[in-house]
């Protein structure tokens, strides 16, 4: 899918962003009020926002509550160029994050599976297979403590 560039933030897009951070079921029309534009105005925003990769508007959930037993974040030692590295990782279904780090750690991804025989099958058939990975470090989650997306913007 090819994403719009996106284009600076003004000082409307960066509130209605608030706004929906703050309550992500909010209708257009009550942010349009607390921000000054018409519902119309605010759906074409809301849409440019997220066509051009700025922001998604998603139900966040905790994994544990809908049948995922088992999360980790796997730590990737690798050889070679990153971004490919990072590509393949990007296809897994069972990750839902990537990045390419400094550190002890060349990547992080971060997995969820229904199982540790699932979590092992990711590791071993999936992840480790990927031309260029060198080791793998699977750090499991026992519990999620905190999970937030409200950090604002700037």
């Amino acid at each position: 899918m090819t994403r719009a560039k996106p284009a600076p933030l003004d000082d409307v897009s960066k509130a209605i962003i608030a706004e929906l951070q703050e309550d992500g079921r909010r209708s257009y029309a009550a942010i349009g009020k607390a921000v000054g534009l018409s519902e119309a105005a605010v759906r074409q925003r809301v849409q440019r926002l997220v066509d051009s990769g700025v922001m998604q508007v998603v139900a966040v959930t905790d994994p544990t509550e809908i049948g995922f037993a088992r999360q980790a974040m796997i730590g990737i030692r690798a050889t070679g160029e990153l971004e490919p590295i990072a590509d393949a990782l990007a296809e897994v279904d069972e990750v839902d994050y990537v990045v390419i780090t400094a550190g002890s750690f060349d990547l992080l991804a971060e997995v969820v599976c229904e199982s540790d025989a699932h979590l092992l099958e990711i590791i071993s058939r999936r992840i480790r297979t990927i031309p260029g990975v060198v080791s793998t470090e699977a750090l499991v989650y026992l519990k999620l403590r905190k999970q937030t997306y409200s950090w604002g913007v700037r």
